[in-house]
């Protein structure tokens, strides 16, 4: 299959990209600019917010499937005035533009999205079928129009909620932590917002297994292993990286308090509908935390 990914220089996009040549497929990657782009596929610059350019690209790639990776993710960020109209344009206009398109050359699309789209709220996990909406912050609207953009203009989708991501080519929490110890004795961490983290190392496995299917619908990726909270996690992260030298003060989020963006307390996705539907889960967070750590130190 020939399929086009955006986002191809984001950390999932990158690994989106191997995996599929490592399947045999023919992945095209897009992105705003090849700068940052290593991959070794083909490779397209595609502005999404731009309609015209996205008739281009695909009109002229004629792929048998599209991965959208391509997001604006900073959440905070998203939450300044001067960045909101570009927020919008990225996650939820750019992603119609791509979901028209898909729809105009009949071909499936994965969009990649979030559990930010829920409220955060209670302490049961989120099921990929549930429509309780209720975004805190602009990063969560915004993607939440991209699902229904999606979902009204295609009958061949995936929407795949991920949260907590890391991976080796960009930024995320495992690598703050690692950064801020060599200079900070103490942190702090907060210990009321619960979740799952997801490695693209392995997401990207699952992604390709699914767009190679007819099982449309909407689904929940995390790795598996139980659901923990962010200083949980870091104190995970510095014993597996044999960090020694460093105390975590476990914290709430308002003592914590630095955060532009509200950010829910529950992010626990139910990932229960990927065995149902025959796809193989994700390993433990514990085993790809390992394995990443690995890989950075090499």
């Amino acid at each position: 299959m020939k399929i086009l990914v955006t986002g191809a220089c984001g950390q999932l996009g990158h690994d989106v990209i191997a995996q599929l040549k490592s399947k045999n497929h023919e992945p095209v990657g897009s992105d705003l600019s090849k700068e940052r782009y290593e991959g070794e596929a083909a490779f397209y610059e595609l502005d999404i917010t731009k309609e015209t350019d996205v008739q281009r690209v695909m009109r002229k790639v004629q792929p048998d499937a599209l991965i959208h990776c391509a997001a604006w993710t900073a959440v905070d960020a998203a939450e300044e005035e001067d960045n909101q109209t570009q927020v919008y344009k990225i996650n939820a206009e750019g992603t119609k533009y791509l979901a028209h398109e898909c729809a105009h050359l009949d071909i499936p699309m994965m969009y990649i999205s979030t559990d930010y789209v829920f409220d955060g709220e209670g302490d049961q996990p989120w099921e990929p079928d549930c429509t309780d909406y209720a975004p805190l912050n602009v990063y969560g609207k915004t993607k939440l129009e991209g699902e229904k953009a999606v979902a009204q203009s295609l009958r061949k989708y995936f929407i795949v909620r991920i949260a907590w991501v890391f991976g080796e080519h960009g930024e995320n929490f495992v690598k703050t932590m690692l950064r801020v110890a060599k200079t900070h004795p103490q942190l702090s961490v907060v210990n009321d917002q619960i979740g799952t983290p997801t490695y693209t190392g392995d997401l990207a496995r699952l992604l390709v297994d699914m767009i190679e299917t007819d099982k449309y619908g909407y689904y929940h990726a995390t790795n598996e292993g139980g659901y923990i909270s962010w200083y949980e996690y870091a104190l995970e992260i510095f014993r597996r990286a044999g960090v020694k030298d460093v105390s975590v003060k476990p914290v709430t989020t308002k003592e914590y308090g630095l955060s532009k963006a509200a950010r829910p307390y529950n992010s626990r996705l139910d990932r229960s509908k990927l065995i149902q539907q025959g796809f193989t889960p994700l390993p433990t967070w514990q085993d790809a935390l390992s394995r990443y750590l690995q890989n950075i130190r090499e």
